[in-house]
């Protein structure tokens, strides 16, 4: 895990900049490198119970079978949006019965095809409070000049705060206010069946610095306190299945590769959570001291 976290974090910590100047370029070099990987396509399956990947190599995006329709967690960048419906077919689902999407932050490569799917199923969008702004201006915290990171806009139907649950059929979904990766960024947990045993499932927004300002102007007031209150907070939570909007972020691919029938599933091991979260604020906390030492020298 730890090694998956470097990874993850070494790619997109690299865009954290303490020169402005070099800001633009910076952005257009890491979207060269990474967009192949987020278009990729990766072939959908049944992760667990009713949850299932609809993602691609790179974008984890996520649908909820309930009793009363489809849950769609977040999406990708709007050029995968057409393999996402295709995916959502492959198993024999329609898109037509999404009728909510829920989304974990505000950020162009998980909400590039909210306008569409929302514009084709009527579907209910539902995001955290303090991002409802972003989506729906379709920019960056921060950083709302840069097309390069904008994504449509799309009407939020609904916001939640911490504690906040959302219902649809027989499934029932609760939201945690996690900010500093966005000023709403917000985790969902579910609880699902696993061999008869029940299991508590995490869909974690995201912690990593990304493009950020943590000093001088930061992205968002009170940027610091949000991401170390988040990363107590989870922590502190006892999770069974950790998934989140990056395959990187949990070993997907991996994992997939290890199911097998009747042996036990491996996307569940508990307390992966904390292993992640603790390398996350590692990281955290270089970056901080990165950024404060170069606006000293400014």
């Amino acid at each position: 895990m730890k090694k998956l976290t470097t990874a993850l974090s070494a790619s997109v910590l690299a865009l954290t900049l303490s020169v402005s100047g070099a800001h633009a370029q910076t952005v257009k070099d890491f979207l060269a490198q990474v967009m192949a990987k987020w278009t990729a396509p990766y072939e959908p399956f049944q992760l667990i119970d009713n949850i299932y990947y609809v993602g691609t190599d790179g974008l984890a995006i996520y649908v909820i079978k309930t009793s009363g329709g489809l849950i769609l967690m977040d999406t990708g960048v709007p050029q995968s949006t057409g393999m996402i419906k295709d995916h959502i077919k492959k198993l024999g689902f329609k898109e037509g019965d999404i009728k909510l999407i829920l989304n974990t932050h505000a950020h162009f490569d998980h909400t590039g095809g909210f306008a569409e799917i929302k514009k084709d199923t009527s579907a209910q969008l539902i995001a955290g409070e303090r991002d409802k702004p972003l989506l729906e201006q379709g920019t960056y915290p921060g950083d709302e000049q840069n097309r390069d990171i904008g994504f449509p806009p799309v009407k939020v139907d609904r916001t939640v705060k911490d504690g906040d649950k959302v219902t649809l059929g027989d499934t029932t979904l609760t939201a945690y206010a996690t900010p500093g990766h966005s000023p709403g960024c917000t985790s969902w947990s579910m609880t699902v069946k696993d061999g008869g045993q029940d299991r508590n499932v995490l869909f974690f927004c995201s912690g990593t610095v990304a493009l950020n300002k943590l000093v001088g102007q930061p992205t968002h007031a009170g940027i610091v306190d949000d991401y170390r209150a988040t990363y107590a907070k989870v922590k502190a939570m006892k999770i069974d299945v950790f998934l989140g909007p990056h395959p990187e972020v949990y070993g997907m691919q991996a994992k997939r590769a290890a199911m097998k029938d009747g042996a036990p599933n491996p996307f569940v091991k508990p307390g992966e959570n904390v292993t992640y979260v603790s390398a996350l604020e590692q990281d955290f906390d270089k970056q901080l001291a990165k950024q404060t030492a170069a606006l000293q020298k400014q």
